[in-house]
């Protein structure tokens, strides 16, 4: 069975930072292209920031919004991924969610909150 489970998240102040951690069990971790979906009360879920395989080229997608604030990695080895968020903005609170396999997959995690106060 498969199992993604996100930590890291948290209550801090505008200009702070957090590290998200997501550890997965049950499918071969090294295989799927991985990111990080954030979802705001009332707004659709987005896609943060993708990483593809070490096969592929590691190659990432940032949204626009992040840029140069976040920045996510994988370590195959632990079956880990992460996001470090930086320069922390109101905009930035949400529900973070770990995604193995795309967005159609049903490969997800429970979700953390991160909440950026003013």
């Amino acid at each position: 069975q498969v199992q993604l489970v996100e930590s890291g998240g948290g209550l801090v102040q505008t200009g702070g930072s957090l590290r998200l951690s997501c550890v997965a069990s049950g499918l071969h971790f090294s295989s799927y292209a991985l990111g990080w979906y954030r979802q705001a009360p009332g707004k659709q879920r987005e896609l943060v920031a993708l990483i593809t395989t070490a096969s592929s080229g590691a190659e990432i997608v940032y949204v626009d919004s992040v840029k140069g604030r976040f920045t996510i990695s994988r370590d195959d080895a632990k079956a880990s991924l992460y996001l470090q968020m930086n320069i922390l903005k109101p905009e930035d609170t949400a529900a973070y969610y770990c995604n193995a396999g795309g967005e159609s997959s049903p490969y997800w995690g429970q979700g953390t909150q991160v909440t950026v106060s003013s």
